[in-house]
């Protein structure tokens, strides 16, 4: 049976010597975790739907990771999240951006795009939406994480919009784009993707990046590939980075791996944009391609064994 599966938990400055062997630790189990619940999925002939879905649930339920429970604040002290997710069989698409209380935003955007006839639902309506249809909810104490909290203090302190990095490390300019993501190729041989995010600490008037964004964060073509991205949201945005990969593939015949490192390593790097992308194509091929010092990444398939990294 032949199947792939990949994904991030965030790009940036992620150095060795700023991470406790501890924390590191924790976030390889909690990357492993992820992989192996998406994994069995495919083992068992479900779909890369239901793949990406539980990988990045699992992903949101863990308080290292900047999406579902360990989301950021924003500035008034709450937790918007975005996700969007995209079946690689017929393009259809979900995304929900700016919604509070929901415990995995993943799971809302399947719902619409699954029981509705739009994409991308936001702010009040698809807080609407999700007690319509039972999506699980939770209260604010459970995305109350200390550390965030402090990030978020020193934000106020700034009065700055913070990536996703340590307070303590702010003067050596870490930096950690925090949004987690999956994509798989199933044994039917379709390809799916997801992205889900807390965005920047202490951002103001429900900003918005990439990844709720089909084409620019997520993007799955069963012609192509399926990509999911991590980074700046703006040059994500601006560079339409999803679907640009697809795109070379698509119109110029490349391959995942020279279209994948063209966008990342030049295109983006031109214009300031930093980050990186996971992505798998129809033939199984695993593309994990950053411009940072690391990645939070882990793969699997069907011929190769188990990877785990963090850092170049």
């Amino acid at each position: 049976m032949k199947y792939s599966i990949a994904l991030h938990g965030g790009a940036g400055t992620i150095l060795p010597h700023l991470m406790t062997p501890e924390k590191e630790e924790a976030y390889k189990n909690g990357l492993k975790n992820a992989l192996l619940v998406g994994e069995q999925l495919l083992k068992d002939g479900k779909t890369a739907l239901d793949a990406v879905e539980a990988t990045v649930k699992s992903l949101e339920d863990n308080p290292l990771f900047n999406a579902g429970r360990g989301s950021v604040f924003t500035h008034q002290g709450t937790h918007e999240m975005d996700a969007s997710i995209m079946n690689g069989i017929d393009k259809t698409s979900g995304a929900v951006a700016g919604i509070k209380g929901v415990k995995n935003p993943i799971s809302l955007a399947r719902k619409v795009m699954e029981q509705t006839e739009h994409v991308l639902l936001a702010g009040n309506g698809a807080q609407e939406f999700a007690i319509s249809v039972n999506e699980k909810m939770e209260d604010e104490s459970y995305f109350f994480d200390e550390f965030r909290f402090e990030q978020y203090q020193q934000a106020l302190q700034y009065d700055s919009v913070f990536l996703d990095h340590s307070d303590e490390k702010f003067e050596q300019g870490e930096k950690k784009f925090g949004t987690v993501g999956a994509v798989a190729l199933d044994s039917f041989g379709n390809i799916a993707a997801a992205t889900s995010t807390g965005g920047m600490t202490n951002k103001k008037f429900g900003r918005l990046g990439d990844s709720p964004i089909i084409g620019a964060g997520t993007f799955a073509d069963n012609t192509t590939c399926a990509v999911s991205c991590t980074g700046h949201g703006e040059f994500f945005l601006r560079a339409v980075v999803a679907y640009d990969i697809s795109c070379l593939m698509a119109y110029k015949g490349m391959t995942l791996k020279e279209a994948a490192n063209y966008v990342v390593k030049d295109k983006l790097v031109k214009f300031g944009g930093e980050g990186g992308i996971i992505a798998v194509d129809v033939h199984g091929d695993i593309q994990m391609i950053f411009n940072t010092e690391g990645m939070y990444r882990a793969s699997k398939s069907s011929s190769t064994d188990y990877f785990i990294a963090i850092y170049k």
